[in-house]
C-alpha cells in the first residue's frame, strides 16, 4: 500500500476545547447529567471523572511497593498504519480514534505512552467491559481455590434465582456468554435489558413514578428463552451474575475480594474503583474503574500466564482456557471485526490459531494481550459512538504494524 497523503481534518475536540465542566460554576449546558453522561460530547469529560457523578467503592490498592515498569522507549508517533484510506502515521489514528491514554509494552518494557484529552498517569479512567475481563480473572482465582463448581445449575449457588431463567444455567455457561437467557443489549434504548441495568445500576435515571430497581433485581426477571450452552450471544448481565457467585462463594463483596486475590497483587500505582447500585453492588459489567498503566498491568498478568510478584495469582490453567475458543459458536456481527475470533471466560479472542486475547469496552476501550509476540497495549477512549468497528479495525491494524515494529527491531 502506498503512502497517501490525505486532507487535512482536525482532531476531535477534548473536553477542555469543548468547554465541559469549564468556569466556576460551569454553564448548565455544558454540566453532564445522567440521562447524558456518558454520551457525546460529555463522555470526553466524563469518562475520567466518574466519581463525581456516580456513587462508587474503592479496590483498595494496599500498602506495597507499586510494581516498576521499565521503560525502553521508541519513536512511533509516526509509524505508518495501513488503513482503508492509504498509510496514516500513528500519532493520528489514535487522535482519530478519541484516544485518551495508549500504552504498549514489548518485552515487558514500556516502548511508548501516551496522553491526550487531560488524562495524566495518575487519572482513573472508566473501563465499560473491560470489567467484565478484570471479573472473569477473578472468577479463574475464586475457582482455583475450589470454591466454585462450573457446572452446578447456578440455582444451587444462589437460590434467588430459582424460577428464573439462570437457574438453571451453569457457570460454565454464563462465563462463555452461552446461557439460552434473554437479554437485549440494546445500548440507549427505552425499555431494552440493557438500559433496565443502566438505570437500576445508576447509570440512568428512573422515570417518572418507577420504582428503585437494582442490578440484582432486573438479573431475577430475565426468561430462558433457549437451551443453554448454544451459540456465543453478548450479555452484560451475565458477568454481574458472575461476580455474585463469587460474592455467594467467598462472603466477600467484589470489591475487597478483587482487591485482595488480585489487585494488592499486581503492584497498581493507585486504588481502583467500581460504580455501585443504591444496594451497594459494584458493577461488575462496566463499572471498573483504573489508570492507564494499571490495565496495562493486568495485560501483564495475563502474559505472565497469571503469575505477578514471584506468585501465581491467577491459575495458569485459566489462562490457557482464555485463550482457546469455539469459533464454530462465534458469528456477526463479533466476527466482522474478529474474523479468526472467539469468545472465553469474558476475554476475547481476536485469532484462534495465535491466541491473542483482548479485553473489549464500549466507547473504545481495549487491553491487547499476544504471548507469542510479548506485547500489551492498552487504550484508553471516548469515541462518540457505542460501538464504531471502522474505529476497531483501525485500532487493530495500529496495533499489527506496531507489533511488526517493534519485533522487527528487537
Amino acid at each position: 500500500m502506498t503512502q497517501t497523503t490525505l486532507p487535512p481534518r482536525p482532531a476531535p475536540k477534548t473536553a477542555r476545547q469543548l468547554g465541559i465542566m469549564q468556569g466556576f460554576p460551569p454553564p448548565p449546558e455544558k454540566r453532564p447529567t445522567l440521562e447524558n453522561w456518558d454520551l457525546p460530547p460529555f463522555n470526553r469529560w466524563s469518562f475520567q471523572n466518574v466519581r463525581s457523578l456516580i456513587p462508587t467503592v474503592d479496590v483498595f490498592r494496599g500498602f506495597g511497593p507499586e510494581t516498576r515498569l521499565d521503560e525502553a522507549p521508541e519513536p512511533l508517533d509516526d509509524l505508518p498504519v495501513p488503513l482503508d484510506t492509504g498509510k496514516v502515521p500513528l500519532s493520528r489514528v489514535l487522535a482519530d480514534t478519541y484516544t485518551d491514554g495508549f500504552l504498549v509494552m514489548h518485552r515487558g518494557r514500556v516502548v511508548f505512552e501516551r496522553y491526550f484529552n487531560g488524562m495524566a498517569p495518575e487519572t482513573l479512567h472508566l473501563s465499560q467491559s473491560v470489567a467484565k475481563s478484570v471479573t472473569g480473572l477473578l472468577a479463574g482465582v475464586i475457582h482455583g481455590e475450589g470454591r466454585l463448581d462450573l457446572f452446578a445449575p447456578l440455582a444451587e449457588i444462589i437460590p434467588e434465582l430459582d424460577g428464573c431463567g439462570y437457574g438453571s444455567a451453569t457457570l460454565d455457561h454464563v462465563l462463555d456468554m452461552r446461557s439460552g437467557v434473554r437479554f437485549t443489549e440494546d445500548y440507549n434504548t427505552p425499555g431494552s435489558d440493557m438500559t433496565r441495568i443502566d438505570v437500576a445500576s445508576g447509570w440512568r435515571p428512573h422515570g417518572p413514578g418507577e420504582a428503585p430497581t437494582t442490578i440484582r433485581d432486573v438479573i431475577q426477571t430475565l426468561p430462558q428463552i433457549r437451551p443453554h450452552g448454544g451459540d456465543f450471544d453478548y450479555r452484560s448481565i451475565e458477568t454481574d451474575l458472575v461476580a455474585w457467585a463469587l460474592e455467594r462463594a467467598t462472603g466477600e463483596a467484589l470489591a475487597p475480594l478483587l482487591s485482595d486475590r488480585i489487585w494488592q497483587r499486581i503492584g497498581p500505582a493507585r486504588d481502583a474503583c467500581f460504580t455501585v447500585d443504591t444496594a451497594g453492588t459494584a458493577l461488575a459489567d462496566g463499572g471498573f474503574n483504573a489508570t492507564l498503566r494499571d490495565y496495562a498491568r493486568i495485560g501483564l498478568l495475563v502474559r505472565d500466564r497469571g503469575r505477578a510478584g514471584g506468585a501465581q495469582v491467577v491459575p495458569d490453567g485459566w489462562i490457557d482456557q482464555m485463550r482457546t475458543g469455539d469459533p464454530s459458536v462465534f458469528g456477526e456481527p463479533w466476527s466482522l471485526t474478529m474474523p479468526k475470533g472467539a469468545y472465553r471466560r469474558f476475554w476475547w479472542i481476536r485469532d484462534v490459531s495465535r491466541g491473542d486475547i483482548c479485553a473489549v469496552g464500549v466507547f473504545g476501550q481495549l487491553i491487547y494481550v499476544d504471548p507469542e509476540s510479548d506485547l500489551v497495549v492498552a487504550k484508553l477512549s471516548t469515541w462518540p459512538d457505542f460501538l464504531m468497528p471502522e474505529l476497531t479495525r483501525d485500532t487493530f491494524r495500529a496495533i499489527d504494524a506496531i507489533r511488526t515494529a517493534v519485533t522487527e527491531g528487537a
